[in-house]
């Protein structure tokens, strides 16, 4: 069977990382070799960009900066993770892609698409998701879900509501601009809901349906 790249996206509080891992469990069931990784990070290096991203540093970190370093990550993550993962065969389960990128970049932080699209040519050379699984909630719900999860906030968790309702825009017009890639999942019901609803999705590209 050839490798599959299957992303998950969304907001904060949305339950991206429990889906990721009950999809991989299910995959796993099926005797499909699965990686789960996550962006930015995925690898030691990527990982180490990671932290520049989302711990405070000390000093300011513009929209363009962060979108380089989101770049760099991913271009370490594709060459040292992702590619050699599909090419043995292997399905890879990833939360957040360049998705994640023009929405969080883009509309929530006002970077022009154009720069994305430019990057994305350089560091992804021609690689995108087979799907995109988009778990969507209101942005008010998917907030107190992460306040009801604690811990302590990145730099992105600690925005306000009105850069999430950016950030969730950016992601529809996503969905609206390519129907046949991403599909929407409403997250507002309990996981094992939403569970079944991406083993629905995931089926067919498994093999049969579910």
């Amino acid at each position: 069977m050839a490798g599959r790249f299957i992303t998950f996206e969304g907001i904060e509080g949305v339950g991206k990382s429990t889906q990721v891992r009950l999809a991989a469990d299910y995959l796993r069931a099926r005797s499909i070799d699965v990686v789960v990784t996550r962006e930015p990070g995925g690898t030691p290096l990527a990982e180490a960009i990671r932290r520049l991203v989302l711990e405070p540093q000390g000093e300011a970190v513009d929209a363009v900066s962060e979108l380089l370093l989101m770049f760099a990550s991913r271009a370490v993550h594709l060459g040292n993770l992702v590619e050699p993962a599909l090419a043995r065969g292997a399905w890879v389960l990833c939360d957040r892609f360049t998705d994640a990128t023009e929405a969080y970049q883009g509309g929530g932080r006002g970077v022009p698409l154009e720069h994305i699209r430019a990057l994305e040519r350089i560091a992804q050379r021609g690689r995108r998701p087979d799907l995109t699984l988009l778990l969507d909630l209101p942005v008010g719900q998917a907030m107190e879900r992460s306040r009801q999860r604690g811990g302590q906030n990145d730099r992105f968790e600690s925005e306000q509501s009105a850069f999430f309702e950016r950030v969730r825009a950016g992601y529809l017009a996503i969905l609206e601009r390519e129907p046949a890639r991403v599909r929407r999942l409403d997250a507002s019901g309990p996981v094992e809901q939403v569970a079944q609803a991406v083993r629905e999705l995931l089926g067919p590209l498994a093999g049969g349906a579910e």
